[in-house]
């Protein structure tokens, strides 16, 4: 019976956040927000919709980074393209778009954004 109770006890313990854990979270978000910035200065560009789950698929990757180099392709009412995505030529979302011209669609990973910019994934 003892064994039993202290199992129960065991298995019901949650662990607790720690210091590290809790600056480790602050890191990963600095990391990623490095990560976004280099890719912007890299001249990468990611086009999307606010309406296409693989757009917020992707933004989620980023969590809530302001320097992801993002460009909005929607109009307002979702039924139309914006003039600067007809003139990059953005036929599917997401499209990703690097300085040397070429691009990649749908979902990236950081390992793949990294190798095309030469950015350090975090």
């Amino acid at each position: 019976m003892v064994i039993a109770v202290a199992g129960l006890v065991f298995f019901n313990m949650k662990p607790t956040a720690t210091p590290e854990a809790a600056s480790s979270d602050v890191v990963s978000e600095t990391s990623i927000d490095d990560f976004a910035q280099c890719l912007a200065d890299a001249g990468a560009k990611f086009y999307g919709a606010f309406w296409c789950p693989h757009c917020q698929e992707q933004k989620a990757l980023f969590k809530k980074s302001e320097k992801l180099p993002y460009v909005e392709c929607s109009l307002p009412d979702g039924q139309g393209q914006t003039q600067e995505c007809a003139d990059e030529g953005i036929t599917g979302y997401p499209t990703w778009k690097f300085a040397d011209g070429t691009e990649l669609g749908g979902v990236q990973q950081f390992a793949k954004l990294a190798e095309k910019t030469n950015c350090v994934a975090p």
